[in-house]
């Protein structure tokens, strides 16, 4: 695996985890009441943007490496994965 590809899998995996994380706990101006006039009824009242960031990121570390570590320590190769044999 090299620096580039380990990398590619980090931003693919952190954005994946900040779609699954970004509507939980999530309420609705329309939920809470408040619609400021001028957005939609189902904009956020408190995004906590940067919180959910952190949580991602910490996440998609863990997730991260051991992904990595199966691929470099279990001598996984791009042929153990080829099922139709094309390569």
């Amino acid at each position: 695996m090299t620096v580039v590809s380990a990398f590619v899998l980090w931003v693919i995996i952190w954005f994946l985890t900040l779609f699954v994380v970004l509507p939980i706990g999530l309420t609705t101006q329309e939920e809470a009441g408040e619609v400021v006039p001028g957005t939609p009824a189902s904009a956020p009242v408190e995004a906590r943007i940067r919180r959910k960031m952190l949580w991602v990121t910490a996440v998609t570390l863990a997730i991260w490496g051991s992904i990595c570590a199966f691929i470099l320590w279990s001598g996984v190769t791009i042929e153990d994965i080829d099922f139709f044999h094309l390569m």
